[in-house]
């Protein structure tokens, strides 16, 4: 199929796909289409997974926005404060933070903080036993999930790659955001890093909370009192959101049946910002499909990344899936590290959860699907300016890159089960 043609005959079942469903609105009765997101919440109530109504929602773009917000918060606690995030790097940010749980620790309240041991040593601040013990003399309970020790192989499957955070059992954040200053000030090497975020007022705290506390059993063997930290609490807005979780073993599968069912639902539209885009032949599948039946599917991937051979990897798995037809924005102005979904401009997931196999097969991991047209109208908003700092992949940006880095592209796809 030449080039000229294939435009033609993607833009014309586009075209076609929308030109059907608005058929098919305005004649009602059995030729009805049900909406994606009525599709997908009705899945998850398959799952027993609960989409809560009185939600309040604040979409953090940075992690300037994430760190004031969270700030802010701690500082008004009254109760409680849990912490749970895959790398907590030993920094200016995390410093602050520290002082400012002290000083919560100091006029009663409990402060739980939970951070992952491959995490904290694959980053190039690590937190020591020294800085642990200081931390600990100053009130504050502070947890390492799976503590690295020999043999050390048998330590790297299953992480918590979660970073959730909850404020007296009525505020919640969810996202993609580390406590790590070079969300604010970039790195050397890599410069400005972009993240989102959520803040979350209402019921779906209830459901972050009980995933905080199972961790927090599972690691030190102390049940928290549901009663007193799970305040059922409504917050007067109206934002749907489920709270999907993964747990290894138990809750192995469903966050990425979850992921799937929102693409094969899909009927015009899939955005998609990831850091990681090496999604297993699943995920492609699904993605494929919903070209083939006329979807629009963006993806924006990173230019550069924090793991050297990750852009190999993710340029081989966007050009097959640019060669079906998907739009391949690659973003040039620092590392995207965003986990962000957008379907049909009415529902978003945002995120822990990486496109790979080690995010959808291997770690604990935790998503916010959002079923509200206003979150996914801002971040369509977002998608689209971030499109002025793209460029658009074409076949002559993969002929251009030398046969090594084709190689390790299409290596690290052969090894995407295991990365």
């Amino acid at each position: 199929m030449n080039t000229v043609y294939k435009r033609w005959f993607y833009t014309g079942r586009r075209a076609g796909l929308f030109l059907a469903l608005m058929l098919a609105a305005s004649s009602g009765g059995a030729q009805t289409v049900e909406r994606s997101d009525s599709t997908v919440m009705a899945f998850l109530d398959s799952l027993q997974i609960p989409v809560t109504e009185n939600n309040i929602l604040m979409l953090l773009k940075s992690g300037q926005e994430k760190f004031d917000a969270l700030f802010n918060d701690i500082a008004a606690a009254t109760h409680h404060v849990h912490l749970e995030y895959f790398n907590i790097r030993n920094d200016s940010i995390a410093n602050s933070l520290f002082d400012l749980l002290a000083l919560k620790v100091q006029q009663g309240i409990k402060v739980r903080v939970i951070f992952d041991a491959f995490g904290n040593m694959s980053n190039n601040k690590p937190l020591k036993k020294k800085h642990l013990k200081a931390i600990r003399e100053r009130g504050i309970d502070i947890e390492v999930f799976d503590p690295i020790c020999f043999p050390f192989l048998n330590h790297i499957n299953h992480r918590d790659h979660r970073k959730i955070a909850i404020v007296d059992g009525h505020t919640g954040y969810v996202g993609g955001i580390n406590i790590a200053d070079y969300y604010l000030h970039g790195t050397s090497d890599i410069d400005k890093w972009r993240d989102m975020h959520v803040r979350i007022e209402g019921e779906a705290v209830d459901n972050l909370q009980e995933i905080f506390m199972a961790m927090w059993m599972y690691i030190t063997g102390e049940a928290i009192d549901s009663e007193a930290y799970c305040r059922g609490n409504t917050a007067g807005g109206r934002k749907k959101i489920a709270i999907v979780d993964r747990v290894p073993r138990t809750m192995s599968r469903q966050m990425q049946e979850v992921y799937i069912r929102s693409m094969n639902a899909a009927q015009a539209k899939i955005q998609i910002v990831n850091a990681y885009f090496i999604p297993g032949k699943a995920i492609r599948k699904a993605l494929k499909q919903a070209l083939e039946r006329g979807v629009v599917v963006e993806i924006m991937i990173s230019s550069i990344s924090d793991v050297s051979f990750t852009p190999d990897g993710v340029f081989y798995v966007a050009c097959q899936l640019m060669k079906k037809g998907a739009d391949v924005y690659i973003y040039n102005e620092g590392f995207h590290h965003s986990k962000v979904m957008t379907v049909d401009e009415c529902f978003s997931a945002i995120g822990s959860v990486n496109f790979d196999a080690r995010s959808f097969n291997h770690d604990y991991e935790v998503c916010a699907f959002i079923f509200d047209e206003e979150t996914a109208a801002e971040l369509n908003a977002i998608f689209e300016d971030d499109k002025i700092h793209s460029s658009k992949m074409t076949r002559e940006d993969w002929k251009r890159r030398s046969l090594w880095k084709r190689f390790t592209g299409w290596l690290a796809n052969l090894l995407s089960p295991l990365l």
